[in-house]
């Protein structure tokens, strides 16, 4: 909002844009040009959900699914805040907020740089665990499944995957599952 009144825009313009489809509205205050391409690389709009919520961690199935651990393609994108954060409405993309204490949010966060800002999303093996964290919530098919492809995956790292285990507080509910599926 605050680039297009400085590009001398008035409020009636932007909503006009908005009504013809010319922008979408992510939150109040908060618009993107429509058909914006994006990277490969990044899944269409986390970029989006992370300039409306600046401490968000894409989280959960959406982490699952850009690292193509899951044949899942969920509709919503998860994103993970501090427990003592406010989460604004967002508007579009449609979202869904995790609110994570402070030993479960700050752990395995990467950066990833793309043309139109940073995304925060969880590594590999901290979504692996999270998942099986809200194995009850989300489904626990959805987590064995990211199981079985992390495993396959060339880069697994498993000393690291217990080491998010454990601080996310599965250790015993993932191990018999890594020994069932390693051997």
């Amino acid at each position: 909002m605050k680039e297009l009144k400085e590009a001398s825009f008035k409020t009636a313009d932007i909503k006009k844009l908005v009504a013809e489809g010319v922008l979408d509205k992510i939150k109040p205050g908060l618009y993107r040009i429509s058909g914006l391409e994006y990277p490969a690389d990044i899944s269409l709009g986390f970029v989006d959900i992370s300039k409306a919520i600046p401490r968000g961690v894409i989280c959960l199935i959406s982490a699952l699914s850009h690292y193509e651990l899951t044949t899942f393609n969920p509709s919503e994108i998860y994103v993970a805040i501090p427990n003592e954060t406010y989460a604004p409405r967002i508007i579009y993309p449609p979202t869904v907020v995790f609110y994570f204490r402070d030993r479960f949010y700050k752990a395995g966060i990467e950066m990833v740089d793309t043309i139109y800002g940073k995304v925060r999303i969880y590594n590999r093996e901290k979504t692996i665990c999270d998942m099986f964290r809200y194995r009850d919530k989300l489904g626990e098919d959805l987590a064995i499944e990211g199981l079985k492809n992390y495993i396959n995956y060339r880069h697994a790292d498993l000393y690291q995957l217990r080491q998010y285990a454990d601080i996310c507080r599965v250790k015993t509910t993932i191990i018999p599952y890594l020994k069932a599926l390693v051997g």
